[in-house]
């Protein structure tokens, strides 16, 4: 016999999606409010620049950011046509290609970042003490997520915002 959740845990599940689906709407409310594109530009940019040559293939930039492939796609074709990252033919199997960061690219992911950490700090880290906010991460690294690669964002960022 399978064994049902809890109410506590269907009520941390039920928390757990209206929590990240109202976050993530106001972060991308203070980034539209700052004149910027969506967060998910900010992603695949961020992504783009932490890679050793600032390109990626379109598969592996899908899998580090977690969103379907059609969506890669299209915002691929955008972050192109406005600039930010080029399309370069794989110089060993011709039918594929990488996807390069471009200055602009660079450029638009470091001022994005000002308002990004802004947003952080306005929704989560005014509501959560530091002691918290590590307890939190605890909680959700049992879950399967690794806020030690958040940890390594927010020091990155930091590095070179300065």
């Amino acid at each position: 016999m399978k064994r049902k959740p809890s109410t506590e845990a269907t009520g941390a599940w039920i928390r757990l999606m209206r929590v990240q689906s109202r976050v993530l709407a106001a972060v991308e409310q203070d980034l539209k409010k700052a004149g910027f594109p969506p967060l998910a530009w900010y992603d695949a940019l961020l992504e783009l620049s932490r890679a050793p040559s600032g390109e990626l293939r379109p598969v592996e930039l899908e899998r580090q950011m977690l969103i379907p492939q059609y969506s890669t796609s299209r915002l691929i074709d955008r972050l192109v046509d406005e600039g930010l990252a080029v399309r370069r033919e794989c110089k060993i199997d011709k039918r594929g290609q990488f996807i390069e960061i471009t200055e602009a690219g660079r450029d638009l992911q470091k001022r994005m970042w000002a308002a990004y950490s802004a947003a952080i700090e306005k929704h989560i880290g005014s509501k959560l003490s530091d002691v918290d906010a590590a307890k939190l991460c605890a909680l959700l690294d049992r879950l399967g997520c690794s806020c030690s690669q958040a940890q390594q964002l927010s020091a990155g960022e930091s590095a070179s915002a300065r």
